[in-house]
């Protein structure tokens, strides 16, 4: 016994016993890695923005035109007001429901609150640009179904609601990824938090909501601070709504402004990045923040004493499962219908047309070769960064969170900065550094222009900063006595991961790897410079035909339909996947199961003294 005491007395800490030797060279080649693909790029962004020629590849004049012009021009600083206005109202909307959505899935007994949580993974899959073109066949003013339904009523003059505004942009917004992201998110970890807390709070006199907001919602606070994080650092990004909707009354955020100066008839491309680099002063604020909000406290929320547990609030659980049922149908089968219905229209909105319908828009699209490019190039897109992105973004999670690595704070950095640029400046960043970077007459980059190996890259690093993050989280909720109890038994450190992290962290990997395939399969903004005609993914496709100047909404419904049936499609494997392991509320033990014990039942949870 006394030599038992004398090793594990003399046991280094964890973390000393299986730290590589070359640990920091590995972190250090990462970050080296990382900081080329961002600052470089950056560099590049913020060299030429004080460069006044007209075109910069062709010279470079030194002068400070470009940032008087773009901080003196009508509308810069409106449309920074305007992108900072779209954001509070869709956030301040956004962030408390899907908390209440989220909570009420994962910690009330719920009907069906598997299969509702599964149909906000669902909305998720619908493309940003899909919810768009969708809700805009529903409440264009003048074609909208809504609104010409409404219309027939006898105390509605002209139309219920107009799209185009800015209450419009708010609504698309909140249908589409706002609410339905933040409760993919958030549930599993909801999920994960040992009901013991809330069982003491209960017993304690506590109803059922003061237990949410005493206990539940500050054991998770480094989700929640995560989850807004990743949000405020989107502030930029948003695109392909503001321009569809803003541009048609002359509504312009930071994003569309920076598109709108590139598109122009004269490119005015200093201009564009003098305006992009205020940015690094946002992460220069948000990252301090977030690490102080993170590292303040512990929130092991999965320990070896962990017990699963749902809260019964008898007759409230259907007014619950009603409103939430409701807002699924507005966030999936409404926009959906509507795509349906004007994919098969001569025109939308145009019903005295004879004939209303026709299989044209159909068959326009499936005999144009862009079309059949685009699914090949967003399906090499998408499974490539589905599989690749949660096994390598997790490995970065793991450094940051369980050891004491050298350059760990320089990795974390790196990842965040590259997140305060958005889609669009990135896209022009890496197009100089492709197009732009000489040495000795040879350019070495030039070669990947176009390529489907420059977008996966591209498209693969564009999701690091939510992957790494919330990984992070799992794991800091994960508690330490897991680990070290595997390790005592003599486990090395593949068979920890592979039998006690990979079984609780697995379900974050496979919606990681949903959610990447999601983000590769609908971006835009990131690649829209970097594709050629034969690289162009569907989401492209899909932008080009509804811009305005276009308007082919209907063979952009098509293609959005197609890229719904994609996603959704991936959707329901993973989620055939991921209801088989993580943490489960209704499972027993073997022996149990061969004794012909009941599993537990989740509604025989202690219900609250309020009875709610």
């Amino acid at each position: 016994m006394a030599k038992v005491g004398e090793t594990l007395t003399r046991r280094r800490p964890l973390i000393e016993l299986h730290r590589p030797a070359n640990s920091t060279v590995f972190v250090a080649v990462l970050v080296v890695l990382l900081a080329g693909y961002v600052l470089y790029p950056t560099l590049l962004i913020l060299i030429n923005s004080f460069n006044t020629s007209a075109i910069p590849q062709q010279g470079f004049n030194f002068g400070l035109d470009n940032w008087q012009i773009a901080f003196t021009k009508p509308g810069i600083f409106l449309a920074l007001w305007h992108t900072v206005l779209i954001w509070f109202l869709y956030t301040g909307i956004s962030f408390p429901v899907a908390v209440l959505i989220a909570w009420s899935l994962a910690r009330l007994h719920i009907p069906g609150s598997y299969t509702l949580e599964f149909m906000f993974w669902v909305s998720f899959m619908f493309p940003t640009i899909a919810v768009a073109t969708g809700w805009i066949m529903l409440l264009d003013p003048n074609l909208g179904f809504i609104n010409i339904l409404a219309a027939k009523l006898p105390f509605v003059d002209r139309f219920i609601f107009d799209i185009f505004s800015v209450p419009g942009i708010v609504l698309v917004h909140l249908l589409s990824t706002a609410i339905s992201a933040k409760v993919m998110l958030l549930t599993p970890a909801f999920r994960n938090m040992d009901s013991t807390m809330e069982e003491a709070s209960r017993m304690a006199g506590a109803s059922t909501f003061k237990t949410m907001m005493r206990v539940t919602l500050p054991v998770m606070t480094p989700i929640l601070v995560v989850v807004f994080a990743l949000n405020t650092v989107r502030l930029f990004e948003s695109f392909e709504i503001e321009w569809l909707l803003g541009v048609r009354f002359n509504y312009f955020v930071y994003s569309t402004k920076l598109f709108s100066l590139i598109r122009d008839e004269v490119p005015q491309w200093g201009q564009a990045t003098a305006l992009g680099s205020i940015t690094i002063i946002m992460i220069a604020i948000l990252l301090p923040l977030q690490r102080w909000l993170l590292g303040r406290r512990n929130f092991e929320t999965v320990t070896g004493r962990f017990r699963p547990g749902y809260i019964d609030i008898g007759r409230w659980r259907w007014v619950i499962f009603g409103g939430i049922v409701t807002l699924i149908f507005l966030l999936t089968v409404a926009p959906f219908l509507s795509l349906i219905l004007g994919s098969f229209m001569n025109r939308i909105g145009y019903f005295e047309w004879q004939p209303i319908f026709t299989l044209d828009h159909w068959k326009f699209v499936f005999n144009d070769g862009q079309f059949w490019d685009g699914i090949r190039t967003t399906l090499i897109l998408a499974f490539s960064t589905a599989l690749i992105s949660p096994v390598l973004f997790s490995i970065f999670a793991y450094i940051l969170v369980r050891t004491k690595w050298r350059f760990r704070a320089a990795l974390e950095t790196m990842i965040w900065l590259s997140a305060a640029i958005p889609g669009i400046l990135s896209s022009i960043g890496l197009l100089w550094a492709v197009l732009g970077t000489e040495l000795f007459g040879w350019r070495p980059f030039l070669p990947l222009y176009g390529t489907i190996y420059l977008l996966i890259l591209v498209v693969i690093l564009q999701g690091k900063l939510t992957s790494t993050t919330f990984i992070k989280g799992v794991f800091i909720q994960l508690g330490s006595e897991l680990e070290e109890a595997s390790r005592i038994a003599g486990a090395s450190w593949v068979q920890t991961y592979l039998r006690v992290w990979l079984p609780l962290i697995m379900p974050t990997l496979i919606l990681l790897g949903t959610f990447n395939f999601v983000l590769a399969a609908s971006t835009t903004s990131s690649i829209i410079l970097l594709s050629a005609i034969g690289t162009k993914t569907l989401s492209i496709l899909t932008l080009e035909l509804s811009s305005p100047g276009l308007g082919m909404r209907e063979e952009a419904g098509v293609v959005t339909i197609v890229i719904i049936m994609m996603t959704v499609g991936v959707a329901l494997v993973a989620r055939r996947f991921g209801l088989r392991l993580g943490v489960r509320h209704d499972a027993r033990s073997r022996d149990a199961a061969r004794q012909g014990v009941p599993a537990a039942d989740p509604s025989a949870a202690p219900p609250a003294r309020d009875g709610r």
